[in-house]
């Protein structure tokens, strides 16, 4: 497993702290939530386009395959 280290403004930080009080986790693991909510958003959004592109080119695509 891999770590990283953010650093947060106090007013940052306070916030954290009061999102993973009042949900009842810890400030790590409201981040890691977000962290992995974004990757999810980005790898939809990269996936999204790439199907848009391949669509776009497909008989490019379809000729670079023979």
């Amino acid at each position: 497993m891999s770590e990283l280290v953010i650093r947060l403004s106090e007013s940052e930080w306070a916030e954290l702290a009061d999102l993973a009080d009042a949900t009842g986790g810890t400030p790590e693991e409201r981040a890691l939530d977000a962290v992995r909510g974004c990757l999810r958003q980005e790898r939809a959004r990269v996936a999204e386009e790439a199907g848009r592109l391949a669509s776009r080119h497909a008989a490019l695509l379809k000729r670079l395959g023979e």
